[in-house]
């Protein structure tokens, strides 16, 4: 039974070995022929991609060998194209060539028709000049020196008539604006002017106090003037005391402490003293106080505290009649205003205009011109260049380099000359205005001359035989210069020159 269980056993197994060795040859039978058939589809499917490729390769071959075609054609077309233009331009050129050498040709033959003409012509000019010669009986020579002699005195009176003119719509226009900006100026500026003198009076309550004043015999006058350096007058006036002395500030505190002696009643030596003492120490206050005022009004700042003192002192100073300090506001205000108009600096016109006579605070102490110890001054207390300069130049010491120096003389010239400023004494103006014809009578074509309008204006009459009417300019302009050089005025001197020719016959 177990045997042949092991039979049936090993007869299956050669049975499953046979059966699966005839199946497996049956599949690799069967998968040869798969492989066969797809390998011979693969083949022939890259013989026809192959044949694909090979057209598409030739096709490409046969578009790119067109394309070169086409751009050699067009390629050969264009040098075609450019080497006719090349042609068409060197046919051109040879055209050109041909009628530049025939323009030459012409202008050869022109140069030389020129050149013969230019002959012919210096041969027929030298034979009018030959010919002129001998009818005027002049040379080339003498003939081109009166031409140009003619030449020379014509354009001169041509010149002259255009000075002239020239001059005269520049002097319109110049006093047209000036009397503008100097009008504005002193509109703006209305300070009032006082007169004084080189005398102070004090009023007494009766006379029997010159008694007292003149004391046991005279010590109170005596102490009074030891102290004060001031001459006391005591006269037949009655009821007032004359104090004098060219001092300003000293007759000042001799006044104050003659006003208070009389007010106290005790007068004697020892008083006296204490009252001087007192004075001065009032007006030395008083002075600079006038001196920082003046300098607040007129808007200068910085000023040395000894340049205030000196502004102060002015105060007490006179000059024909007008006092010093109030001239010296008037010119600031008056220059500041006109470099205003005129867009300069307006606080160094003002700073000028109120320094320029801080010498007279001290000129009765110091030799010398106030104008000179003014900018002394001025240097001493630092002050700039520009102010200095300007305080030189105000009288024509130094000749005016800058704009607020000339404005600083105008205004000098303004506030001393116009009415009311200032006194003159008969005398000095009978002087100046006889000096005044007689530097106009000094010129030799001048027949008469005549000071009009307060010394103004001065209208010359001239000899018409000797002086033409351009050259009564001329002497107008030398006069004005003369008058300038050799006199001193205030303000301005007008000078007129009148030129008359008559002819006169007779109808019989």
């Amino acid at each position: 039974m177990i045997l042949t269980y092991l039979v049936v056993v090993v007869i299956g197994l050669f049975a499953g070995y046979f059966i699966r060795k005839y199946i497996a040859e049956a599949k690799i039978a069967s998968a040869e022929v798969a492989a066969r058939r797809i390998q011979e589809e693969a083949e022939r499917a890259a013989e026809a991609r192959i044949r694909e490729a090979t057209l598409e390769a030739k096709e490409e071959c046969h578009r790119i060998r067109a394309d070169l075609d086409r751009e050699i054609r067009d390629r050969r077309f264009e040098l075609q194209r450019m080497e006719r233009r090349l042609v068409q331009k060197e046919e051109q050129l040879d055209r050109k060539v041909e009628a530049l050498e025939k323009k030459e040709e012409a202008i050869n033959r022109k140069n030389q028709e020129l050149d013969r003409l230019k002959e012919e012509i210096e041969a027929l000019h030298k034979k009018q000049r030959e010919e002129l010669e001998r009818l005027s009986g002049l040379t080339s020579e003498e003939a081109r020196a009166l031409l140009l002699k003619d030449i020379e005195n014509e354009v001169r009176h041509e010149a002259a008539v255009m000075i002239k003119e020239i001059e005269a719509s520049a002097k319109e226009e110049a006093d047209k604006r000036a009397r503008e900006i100097i009008s504005l100026a002193i509109q703006r500026s209305a300070v009032e002017q006082v007169s004084e003198a080189t005398v102070s009076v004090v009023n007494l309550p009766n006379d029997e106090m010159k008694g007292r004043i003149i004391g046991r015999e005279g010590r109170n006058i005596r102490t009074l003037e030891t102290l004060t350096g001031i001459d006391v007058i005591i006269d037949d006036t009655p009821e007032a005391v004359i104090l004098s002395g060219f001092d300003p500030v000293r007759r000042e505190v001799a006044r104050i402490a003659l006003e208070r002696l009389i007010s106290d009643g005790r007068i004697h030596p020892a008083r006296i003293e204490e009252m001087v003492e007192r004075a001065q120490k009032e007006v030395e206050a008083m002075i600079k106080e006038e001196g920082e005022r003046a300098a607040a009004e007129v808007g200068v700042v910085g000023l040395h505290p000894e340049l205030i003192k000196l502004l102060g002192r002015l105060k007490f100073r006179t000059s024909y009649g007008q006092n010093v300090l109030v001239h010296s506001k008037e010119v600031a205000y008056l220059a500041g205003a006109m470099a205003a108009e005129l867009g300069t600096d307006v606080m160094l016109a003002k700073r000028a205009g109120l320094l320029h006579d801080i010498g007279k605070a001290i000129d009765h102490e110091v030799e010398g011109p106030h104008v000179q110890i003014g900018a002394e001054l001025a240097r001493r207390y630092k002050e700039s260049p520009e102010v200095i300069h300007a305080i030189c130049a105000h009288h024509g010491d130094e000749e005016a380099r800058s704009i607020e120096a000339v404005l600083v003389q105008a205004s000098d010239a303004i506030s001393a000359a116009r009415p009311g400023a200032r006194r003159e004494t008969l005398d000095a103006y009978i002087k100046r205005l006889e000096k005044l014809e007689k530097i106009a009578d000094s010129f030799d074509s001048v027949e008469k001359a005549y000071a009009i309008q307060a010394g103004r204006e001065v209208r010359i009459m001239v000899k018409p035989e000797k002086i033409d009417d351009l050259g009564t300019f001329r002497l107008a302009r030398d006069i004005a210069k003369k008058i300038e050089e050799d006199l001193e005025y205030p303000g301005q001197i007008k000078v007129t020159i009148i030129r008359e020719t008559r002819a006169v016959d007779w109808a019989k």
